[in-house]
């Protein structure tokens, strides 16, 4: 094992585990020249290639990919007034781009009253903004978390996966900590295979790795994952964007794809209500198709069913809308906003979550007090 990498797990290590750390000296960001994991052979420039018909795409999903979480085509939401709501949103503490607070003045600015920072099996960057000293944050910060569980056995879903979103989970919980440490230990070993597997495929990404995991991956708490890997390709000019990165390399049933570990949909329901949590679906366009599925979880403690979710189409809202009243879930909503190739104010143009996603969900939360400012609707 070379230095680099040795410098590497140690890192991964101290984000799957921050409590191990605490104390703990930063580990050193690499040195420029650093030679780690150098291939045998010359990497390829498929890049810079058209994508094939095969490999075609609509926001990031395979045509051909069996339907998922992701986009839905048919007649746009239009959005009677500017979301005064985001129930579903990624800080850099684990797949998204800006830093917590940050993404906290972003959606204020864009007019967020209500926020739900939901990093996957990650609370630290709510613990952050909540932190004793803390100036006082322009909107209503909702902790929340979005858990990856592993749905064998439960039909065609997308990537084999469920999210689970846990909306007003306590940050404090320890035993909920221990699971989501727990999970991004997993996560830790998965983001080692794949580099490592880019590597012998022709796509030597470790000194940009290194850089990403010294000044981000190794705060504590953070959470890896694909996304990350995939700006580090397209940096390194080995693919187009995060979306072809994914779907070309990094995506289930691709060259360097490798299979996740962790929690059950079932075992992550019932982490989030031990930690006071209500669990909802997220972004799962089958709902109205599967509602014998949804059904199943509601009877395991599925509270809520992300019905307005910024890349549905109307049509798909209306018909999990209905699976929602007929099961009696929360409906749930938000823009999933990671930051890639879209700032903030971009994405909110494009999302509409009801002020009453966030009021019904507070009231069941026992979070009293939530008012949202209508305001003068601009026409």
């Amino acid at each position: 094992m070379t230095d680099d990498q040795r410098r590497r797990d140690a890192a991964l290590r101290r984000a799957a585990h921050p409590e191990r750390y605490e104390h703990a000296a930063k580990p050193p960001a690499p040195q420029s020249g650093a030679t780690a994991r150098q291939p045998a052979t010359p990497a390829k420039p498929a890049a810079t290639s058209p994508a094939s018909p095969a490999s075609a795409s609509t926001n990031g999903r395979s045509a051909d990919a069996p339907k998922g979480y992701r986009a839905t085509v048919g007649p746009p939401v239009v959005p009677p007034h500017p979301s005064r709501v985001d129930l579903h949103a990624h800080s850099s503490r684990s797949d998204g781009i800006l830093e917590p607070l940050a993404l906290v003045q972003a959606a204020a600015a864009a007019g967020v009253q209500v926020l739900a920072l939901a990093d996957h099996d990650t609370v630290s960057g709510v613990r952050e903004l909540l932190a004793p000293g803390m100036a006082p944050l322009p909107l209503n910060l909702l902790p929340a978390v979005e858990i990856n569980s592993i749905a064998t056995g439960m039909g065609d879903l997308w990537e084999g996966e469920l999210h689970i979103l846990g909306l007003g989970v306590d940050v404090s919980d320890e035993d909920f900590e221990a699971i989501l440490a727990k999970q991004r230990q997993f996560r830790v070993a998965r983001f080692d295979r794949i580099v490592d597997k880019l590597h012998r495929l022709g796509y030597p990404i470790g000194d940009r790795i290194d850089q990403l995991v010294a000044e981000s991956g190794a705060k504590p708490g953070a959470s890896l994952g694909r996304p990350q890997i995939a700006r580090c390709l397209v940096e390194a000019r080995f693919a187009r964007n995060v979306d072809d990165a994914m779907q070309r390399l990094l995506a289930r049933g691709k060259p360097a794809y490798v299979p996740r570990e962790g929690l059950g949909p079932v075992e992550a329901i019932s982490a989030i209500r031990a930690a006071g949590g209500l669990p909802s679906l997220a972004h799962f366009a089958d709902a109205h198709e599967r509602t014998d599925l949804v059904a199943e979880l509601k009877s395991h403690g599925l509270g809520g069913l992300e019905v307005h979710y910024r890349h549905f189409d109307s049509d798909t809202v209306a018909s999990l809308a209905q699976v929602a009243r007929v099961l009696s879930l929360v409906q749930t909503g938000g823009s999933d906003y990671h930051g890639d190739g879209e700032t903030y104010a971009e994405a909110h143009t494009a999302m509409y979550v009801p002020d009453e996603d966030a009021t019904i969900l507070y009231a069941l939360l026992g979070r009293r007090g939530l008012k949202i400012d209508a305001g003068e609707v601009a026409t």
